[in-house]
Formats: C-alpha cells, structure tokens, sequence
C-alpha cells in the first residue's frame, strides 16, 4: 500500500484475523467468520521511517494502542473479501488523514470599516431597545 507522502507498506507488515461478525447475515452469521480485524504494528514497520512512525504515533486516536498498533475492524459487507478490501482501504485513510499537515494559522484582525459597522449595528439595536422602554413607560 502507498502512502500519500511517498511511504510505502509491504503487506507482509499487515495482520489479518478473522473474525465472527455481528449483524446481518440469518445463518452465514452464526457459521462463517467474515469480519476482519487488520493490524499494523507501526513501532515495528520496516518500510516506514522514523519520522513517518512518530505521525502516526502521535496522533491520540482509539485504534492505536499504547504499544504502537494500529487496529481496523471491518465487519460492514457480509463476504469476507469486501471486508477485507474495506479494512484495507479505512487503514489507508486512517495513515494518509494523519499524514496531512496541517496549514499554520494566520492571525487577523477586523478592519476599520468592519469595527465601524459592527459599533453602527450595535447602537442601532439599543436605540431600538430604549425607544421599546420608553414606550412602555408612557
């Protein structure tokens, strides 16, 4: 599989266990382990660099463990080869989506004219309150 940034990962890399899976399926369910957890031992890999591995790693996300591995379950498709192709295909965006770098922020401040308006429309509305209170006083 390649990576957004250049990076490659040999499947020997990839675990795949398979799994029963919940839901549909009448009585494939109960008989046939279509689901598909895929691991990737990240801290491990061989084919990605050092500074690829602490991306990922230093993303917090509930499908990297404290050891390093990344988990997909897949159990959406009733075959087991469309849950294997989807546990793939979500591994792949998990890493490219971490990979992203995100763009700075550039700080800005309101121009003259939006502080002008934003006053203009702020008293506006408190003549139109006060002018309310009057009216109820007389």
């Amino acid at each position: 599989m390649r990576l957004s940034n250049g990076a490659y990962i040999d499947d020997a890399e990839l675990i795949e266990k398979f799994i029963r899976s919940s839901g549909p399926g009448g009585q494939n369910v109960n008989k046939v382990s279509t689901a598909v957890e895929l691991s990737f031992d990240v801290t491990n890999s061989t084919t990605l660099d050092d500074d690829t591995k602490a991306k990922i790693l230093a993303k917090r996300d509930r499908r990297i463990s404290n050891e390093g591995v990344v988990v997909i379950n897949a159990q959406r498709f009733r075959s087991q080869d469309r849950n294997r192709e989807d546990a793939r295909e979500r591994l792949l965006n998990f890493l490219n989506a971490t990979l992203v770098v995100q763009k700075k922020r550039v700080a800005t401040k309101p121009s003259k004219a939006a502080k002008a308006r934003r006053l203009q429309a702020k008293k506006e509305r408190s003549d139109t309150k006060s002018r309310r209170n009057k009216a109820n006083w007389d």
